[in-house]
C-alpha cells in the first residue's frame, strides 16, 4: 500500500512500503535458550561446509588407517624379495610391479607409511609441548625470562631443520631409529611453536577474564593453564597441522641420505633413495613411493590452511 507523503517539493509525493508486524518479530526473535556459539563450534560450523576440510580428512584417515592396519591392505611381506622379480611389470597380486631387489612396490608403500606417520606424529607432538611450554611462559611471565627464553628461540630458530638434523644424526649412526628420529627432530623444531604461542599468549593475558581470575585469587600458573592456554590454542593447532607434514618429510630426506631409519625399517624415504637408479629404466618405482608422499603431506598442508581459516576470522573475511 502506498501513501502520499508531504514533500519540500512542490509535486513531489513519497510512498511507503507496508510494514508486516509478523515479519519483523521473525527477524527480530532471538532464542534466549541458545548456549553461546564457542570459538570451535563456529570453526565446526565453517569447516563441515567446506569440500577441501572432508577430502583433506579422508586422505589423512586413509592414511592413518593404512599405517596403523597395514595387513587391511595387502598379504605380501614388503621384506620377501626374489631377484627372479627385478623391475618386473604390475601382475596380478602386484599390482604397482617390483623393484630392482624383486621386492612388491605395492607392499613396500603400504608398510612405509607406519614409519613416515609415526615419525610425523610423535615429532610433533613433541614439538607441540616443549614449544607451547617455553612460548607460554615467555609470553606470560615476561621481563628477564622472556628476553632468556625469545634469545634461546631465536639461536634454535637459526638453525635449519635438515642441516641440523644431518649434523646430528651422524653421531647416532649405530643407534639409528625411529625414536632417534623423533628426537633429533623434536629438539631442533620446536622454536616456530614457541614463536606463535608466544605471541598468542601475550595477545590474550590482557582480556578481561585473565584479569578477573587473578582478581579472585587464582595462581599465575592455574590462570595460564586453565584460561590463557585454551584461548591461545588456535593458531598452535594450525602449526602444528602444517608441520606434520613437514616433519613427515623431514624423514623422508634423512633416509633418503641414508642418515635416518636403517634399511631393515621400510620407509618411503629409503625406497626413493634406492629407486633412483631405476630412474630411467623403471620410473615407477620411483613414482609410487614419492606419490604416496606428496599426497600424505599435501592432505596435513590442506587440513591445516582449512583449519586456520576457521579459527581466523581475519582470514575467513579476506
Amino acid at each position: 500500500m502506498r501513501e502520499p507523503h508531504e514533500s519540500s517539493r512542490p509535486g513531489q509525493e513519497h510512498f511507503f512500503a507496508e510494514l508486516d508486524a509478523g515479519e519483523l518479530d521473525v527477524v527480530d526473535r532471538v532464542d534466549e535458550q541458545a548456549p553461546p556459539a564457542s570459538l570451535w563450534a563456529d570453526a565446526w560450523r565453517n569447516v563441515r561446509r567446506r569440500p577441501l576440510f572432508w577430502i583433506s580428512a579422508f586422505l589423512i584417515l586413509l592414511v592413518v588407517l593404512v599405517a596403523a592396519f597395514p595387513g587391511w591392505f595387502t598379504s605380501v611381506e614388503p621384506r620377501f624379495c626374489e631377484l627372479k622379480n627385478s623391475l618386473g611389470e604390475p601382475s596380478a597380486g602386484h599390482i604397482f610391479g617390483f623393484d630392482r631387489q624383486g621386492c612388491d612396490i605395492y607392499s613396500r608403500v603400504i608398510y612405509g607409511a607406519r614409519a613416515s606417520v609415526v615419525v610425523g606424529i610423535f615429532t610433533t607432538l613433541m614439538v607441540v609441548i616443549i614449544g607451547s611450554a617455553i612460548g607460554s611462559i615467555a609470553g606470560y611471565f615476561g621481563g628477564w625470562l622472556d628476553a632468556l627464553l625469545s634469545r634461546v628461540t631465536d639461536t634454535f630458530f637459526a638453525l635449519p631443520l635438515v642441516l641440523a638434523a644431518i649434523v646430528i644424526m651422524q653421531v647416532f649412526q649405530k643407534n639409528r631409529g625411529i625414536v632417534t628420529v623423533v628426537l633429533v627432530l623434536a629438539v631442533f623444531g620446536w622454536p616456530q611453536i614457541a614463536r606463535i604461542a608466544r605471541g598468542s599468549v601475550m595477545s590474550v593475558k590482557n582480556e578481561d577474564f585473565v584479569t578477573a581470575s587473578e582478581a579472585l585469587g587464582v595462581s599465575r600458573g592455574k590462570t595460564l593453564l586453565r584460561h590463557i592456554l585454551p584461548n591461545s590454542a588456535a593458531p598452535i593447532i594450525v602449526t602444528a597441522t602444517v608441520s606434520l607434514g613437514v616433519f613427515i618429510v623431514a624423514e623422508a630426506t634423512l633416509s633418503f641420505l641414508g642418515i635416518g631409519l636403517p634399511p631393515t625399517v621400510v620407509s618411503w624415504g629409503g625406497d626413493i633413495s634406492q629407486a633412483q637408479t631405476s630412474l630411467r629404466n623403471a620410473p615407477s618405482v620411483l613414482f609410487y613411493p614419492a606419490g604416496a608422499l606428496a599426497i600424505t603431506v599435501l592432505s596435513f598442508i590442506m587440513m591445516g590452511d582449512v583449519v586456520r581459516d576457521a579459527l581466523d576470522p581475519k582470514a575467513r573475511k579476506r
